[in-house]
């Protein structure tokens, strides 16, 4: 991901807070905290991975695929869109 995609900041200092966020869970597990409060943590995290996978998916499809359509390269970049697509939707 490159830097001119419109929201890269907005996905590193989201991926920072998730790293903070799933290295606190790690504490808590380490500390014997109730299974239940680490599924909800557990829970959160994904659906905030989640969100900065759909924000990085928004980038690439106004930036490179737009790019690429423009420039003439329209199977691939569909070919590489579905491929992704494919890895983050399981």
């Amino acid at each position: 991901m490159g830097s001119h995609h419109k929201h890269h900041k907005s996905v590193i200092n989201r991926l920072a807070r998730i790293e903070g966020h799933v290295r606190s869970i790690k504490e808590m597990a380490s500390n014997h905290r109730d299974c239940g409060d680490l599924l909800i943590q557990i829970a959160a995290a994904r659906s905030a991975l989640d969100n900065v996978g759909k924000l990085i998916l928004k980038d690439h499809l106004r930036e490179c695929v737009v790019e690429g359509v423009e420039s003439g390269n329209k199977d691939k970049v569909l070919a590489d869109l579905e491929e992704a697509l494919n890895q983050f939707i399981r």
